[in-house]
């Protein structure tokens, strides 16, 4: 189901649950500064079940990504997955790259009702994505178990990040994805939460230049492209597709991509839900609206003032409110929060400035361009 197909004020297309933030790994970039033991008030598994029969009043074939930490780490996965496609949701997970994501596990899950299974590549050899994810290994781990769900007949998204350490590994990373059958790439621009607080972003013209770049790639690879906490990336698909169409190039093919997903950022069209139960407009962005144990998600996303405000473009502030693209683009709300604790605010990563605007900029004068180097 696409976005445009309902309302977005009455549910979301994407519904995150954080089952743990036990993990593993130590990865550069986590979100949840993951840990190796589980917190001891997560949501019980009859809490979870509770979750998921709450989600159903979004209505029928609600996506639902169960999350980490690694999702693993819970023994309950599994009978998760099973009672969430039991009540008619699209249950996906992405676990981590590690030995608990075992073939007789991918099996399991797939034989529960799983529909997708997401990994995660920052590097495309051994060397680059072990030294980012903090563990040697992972790389292998990781590949073979892509080749597990392809065996158990599950689609594989690979989610990437982009960050100044792995915006060189983009190329090689793409053609992996060509060679180990991937469905989707999820690229992830880096917001500065928990561990991803100490990496260097890439600078706003340069992410841009990878967006043009990532268009490119999604015309021509085996695979969808889409990104996540870069909503601009609809606003530089859009800007290609009216030069063409203006005779400034030839005209580039229909990016499914973002045609499927106008409009979906934090709060408008997803919802996180953590592993203790509070309701975040994202999980990059830590402002509750509440709690499932005293009340259902399906009402906090909703009704909550917070949400609300997310869903009304017209109250965006700075460059982004002035911005001709912001119903179809929106900016990073979780990245505007985490550099100015307002989620109204501009998103900095985006270098557009719209024609007329003489406000306040976000972002450093003075950044050069660039895109990643093809091989």
């Amino acid at each position: 189901m696409r976005p445009r197909q309902f309302d977005t004020s009455d549910r979301p297309f994407v519904l995150i649950w954080e089952l743990t933030q036990a993990c593993a790994l130590a990865c550069d970039h986590c979100r949840a500064d993951a840990k190796p033991n589980r917190h001891p008030d997560e949501l019980s598994t009859a809490e979870g079940k509770e979750l998921l029969e709450q989600a159903t009043d979004f209505g029928d074939g609600q996506l639902i990504v169960l999350s980490g930490g690694d999702p693993l780490v819970r023994d309950d996965a599994t009978e998760l997955v099973a009672y969430g496609d039991d009540l008619g949701h699209r249950m996906t997970i992405t676990p981590s790259g590690t030995h608990s994501l075992s073939a007789d596990r991918i099996d399991a899950l797939a034989d529960a009702g799983l529909k997708r299974m997401a990994v995660s590549l920052d590097g495309a050899s051994p060397e680059t994505h072990d030294a980012f994810r903090g563990e040697e290994g992972s790389f292998a781990e990781t590949i073979r178990a892509v080749e597990d769900a392809r065996e158990a007949g599950l689609p594989v998204q690979v989610n990437t990040t982009v960050c100044r350490q792995t915006v060189g590994e983009l190329p090689a990373i793409r053609d992996l994805l060509t060679e180990i059958g991937a469905v989707m790439w999820s690229v992830f621009f880096l917001v500065p939460v928990g561990r991803g607080r100490v990496l260097e972003p890439i600078d706003p013209d340069e992410a841009d230049a990878v967006m043009v770049w990532l268009d490119e790639v999604s015309e021509t690879s085996p695979f969808g492209v889409k990104t996540t906490e870069a909503p601009h990336y609809r606003r530089v698909s859009l800007q290609r597709r009216t030069a063409a169409a203006d005779g400034d190039g030839d005209a580039p093919a229909r990016n499914e991509g973002v045609s499927r997903r106008t409009g979906i950022v934090a709060g408008d069209g997803f919802a996180f839900v953590s592993h203790t139960g509070e309701v975040y407009p994202s999980g990059f962005l830590p402002e509750s609206a509440g709690n499932v144990r005293d009340r259902p998600v399906h009402e906090l996303y909703r009704d909550s003032e917070l949400f609300e405000s997310l869903r009304d473009r017209d109250r965006l502030t700075g460059k982004c409110g002035a911005c001709p693209y912001r119903h179809v683009c929106g900016g990073s709300r979780s990245r505007a929060f985490a550099h100015t604790g307002d989620p109204l605010a501009s998103d900095p990563l985006c270098p557009f400035v719209p024609e007329g605007y003489d406000g306040p900029l976000p972002w450093d004068e003075g950044t050069a361009a660039g895109t990643p180097a093809d091989d």
